[in-house]
């Protein structure tokens, strides 16, 4: 298969994914809906609209251009770029459920921004550097990753800068956890004493003013901070949406802002649950050890929890 043939090949596996996942949303919002487009034909254009790094406009031109792609959506006909926008709107308080992973071993807490493209960077800092910006520069992103597979299992957005301690608990609310991974920022008695009495799982974040102290188990048992490295894992998530998806978010409301750096996160993981199963499917071929056969085995069955996103 040519490379070009190929690659177009990975994109319908794509929206294929896209159009699983929305499952968990309702197909309409409404029963008197027109039903010309349903729910999750256009969340499926959302995310692939990510993935190709394009506008609303982008992505309605490469519809229109791609019989393939029409019909792996089941369209008869293509929507203007205003429905995807108007949908933009509306379906923000369901796209959170698709980001509902909630288990894993070893899990990374961090934050990081994201620009915002409602005034230039020229305009901001060097036409108006005498005066005072009233507008918001970026919108800051907290998140838990699974550091064993880079999965995102759940995230806060902020319209404004924040401590990074108010978004600790609510990243890590509901989910099954062994280990937690942070750095200094997050230091203090009530995450640590979150962790350990409510998760039941072990905070790996180093104490302010040392070196290499983690703190104590209930005042006895010093905690082992030898895989603290794995931290830095949640950094890699960072730099591979930013890469990915880029960095800046087009939206003029925070409410368009948010959906769209949502479907950025999803188009992350839908990435990585396509590679991680194409590596499974490489092993019935591969003369591996039958205890890496049930290795990979038993990473399957959690990749089909992943792929419905409901752990």
């Amino acid at each position: 298969m040519a490379p070009m043939n190929k690659e177009y090949f990975d994109y319908l596996k794509f929206v294929d994914d896209a159009l699983r996942l929305a499952k968990s949303i309702p197909r309409y919002f409404s029963k008197f809906s027109n039903k010309i487009y349903c729910n999750h034909q256009k969340f499926a254009i959302l995310i692939l609209m990510q993935k190709l790094k394009t506008t609303t406009r982008g992505i309605v031109a490469i519809l229109r251009a791609s019989s393939e792609l029409k019909l792996r959506l089941g369209l008869h006909k293509v929507p203007v770029h205003t429905t995807i926008v108007r949908f933009a709107k509306r379906i923000g308080k369901y796209i959170t459920r698709i980001l509902n992973i909630k288990k894993a071993r070893n899990v990374a807490v961090d934050s990081t921004g994201f620009e915002l493209e409602s005034k230039s960077y020229y305009y901001r800092n060097i036409k108006n550097s005498d005066k005072k910006q009233k507008t918001k520069q970026f919108m800051k992103l907290s998140i838990c990753t699974d550091t064993d597979n880079l999965y995102i299992l759940k995230c806060r957005i902020r319209k404004k800068l924040r401590n990074d301690n108010v978004d600790f608990v609510p990243t890590l609310n509901g989910l099954e956890v062994e280990r937690v991974f942070a750095d200094k920022g997050y230091d203090s008695k009530k995450n640590r004493q979150y962790v350990l009495n409510k998760l039941k799982a072990l905070p790996i974040i180093p104490k302010r003013g040392y070196s290499n102290f983690y703190g104590y188990i209930r005042g006895k048992r010093k905690i082992n901070g030898k895989d603290y490295h794995q931290r830095s894992k949640v950094e890699t998530v960072f730099s591979m949406i930013k890469r990915k998806y880029g960095s800046v978010l087009r939206g003029r409301s925070f409410k368009t802002q948010k959906t769209e750096l949502l479907t950025k996160l999803i188009a992350h993981n839908i990435e990585l649950l396509q590679k991680f199963l194409f590596i499974i499917r490489g092993l019935h071929q591969s003369p591996f050890s039958s205890n890496e056969t049930k290795k990979y085995k038993n990473t399957k069955n959690e990749l089909n929890n992943y792929a419905y996103i409901r752990i």
